[in-house]
């Protein structure tokens, strides 16, 4: 017996098996009266399937996902899809027009979810995107860069122990797969507490297109597709299987002044081995940064100006048995595993 494929409803409208629709829902209006509105574009495809959304954005200066997502679109056809793809490239649009990470009253959105129909700004927003988007889906990809000032190795972040969101994150294909725990207001803690699989994508810096982790969110996003056999795009496995990482540590600086970095992303760092120096801008002073443990630099400062404290070189924890299915486990403590988006 032949399954017939169901229509998709968002904001009131529907979308046919079948059909590419673009969509504005209104979020609020700007102090000049202008109403600002979140952008979504749904392909419902001609076959029953997973409903997958993609978002990016949620930190408006985060801007690879927003591209990522455009180009996926130019990918896939209603035509030849099973399930439904809801894109939402741009979920912030405050601060995407302001090139910021926050929206106007600087609340950061991805600490405002489930959000409340009566509350901030943020709070609304975020309840507006789990009304209309995450409760009609069945998995979800969420697309991120690192803050201002610092870079990513392409990763994906997400709950390694659910076996659904584990398959995913292994087909993805990013170079490294954090087992992260959740923050209080996130989306991806929002949509597990839903019993939702989402990925949480990192890759490039902040205001800045990155090429390579472009193609790479592209490529990891169709090889999801086709592993929840949404499509057929035939994307090349990667050379290597993800090494599955469950504990991280930031290394700060031990003094201000100019950081002179002597290590790269993706690099192996031994345990003690000099990742940088600090000096001041005279030549009197030089400190050495040592790494703490032996691990993958994943992450770093692109900022030479550091004051003490500062989190500038974040390094996998490599014990033994670590590697592309190692286990060891870790926990959230102050710099010592990776801060899930």
């Amino acid at each position: 017996m032949n399954v017939v494929p169901d229509s998709f409803e968002i904001n009131g409208v529907q979308i046919q098996p079948g059909e590419r629709s673009r969509l504005e829902i209104p979020i609020a209006r700007l102090p000049t009266d202008t109403m600002l509105s979140l952008p979504v574009t749904v392909v419902n495809g001609v076959r029953p399937g997973p409903r997958l959304w993609l978002s990016a954005a949620i930190h408006g200066d985060e801007i690879n996902g927003v591209e990522i997502i455009r180009q996926v679109l130019e990918r896939i056809d209603a035509a030849q899809l099973a399930g439904t793809v809801v894109a939402i490239p741009i979920v912030n649009v405050f601060g995407f027009i302001e090139q910021s990470r926050y929206l106007p009253d600087r609340r950061d959105l991805n600490r405002s979810f489930p959000g409340s129909a009566r509350g901030s700004l943020a709070a609304r927003l975020a309840h507006l995107f789990m009304n209309e988007v995450v409760n009609h889906c069945t998995h979800g990809i969420d697309l991120h860069t690192a803050s201002h000032h610092r870079t990513n190795w392409p990763q994906i972040r997400a709950n390694l122990n659910d076996p659904e969101t584990y398959r995913c994150a292994q087909a993805f294909g990013t170079p490294a797969i954090i087992h992260a725990e959740m923050r209080d207001g996130s989306l991806r803690q929002a949509a597990a507490r839903r019993g939702i699989p989402i990925l949480l994508y990192e890759a490039g810096e902040a205001l800045r297109f990155d090429a390579e982790a472009i193609q790479m969110g592209v490529e990891g996003v169709l090889r999801v597709m086709a592993l929840l056999a949404m499509s057929a795009d035939l994307i090349p496995a990667p050379t290597a299987p993800p090494l599955r990482i469950s504990e991280t540590k930031w290394v700060r600086t031990p003094r201000s002044g100019i950081l002179h970095t002597r290590v790269s992303l993706g690099q192996f760092v031994n345990h003690k081995q000099i990742l940088g120096t600090v000096t001041d801008a005279f030549g009197g002073k030089s400190t050495k940064v040592i790494a703490p443990v032996a691990g993958i630099v994943i992450g770093m400062t692109l900022n030479p100006l550091v004051n003490q404290g500062d989190g500038i070189f974040h390094v996998t924890v490599q014990t033994a048995g670590n590697g592309a299915d190692g286990d060891n486990k870790g926990g959230e403590s102050n710099g010592a595993i990776a801060p899930p988006l």
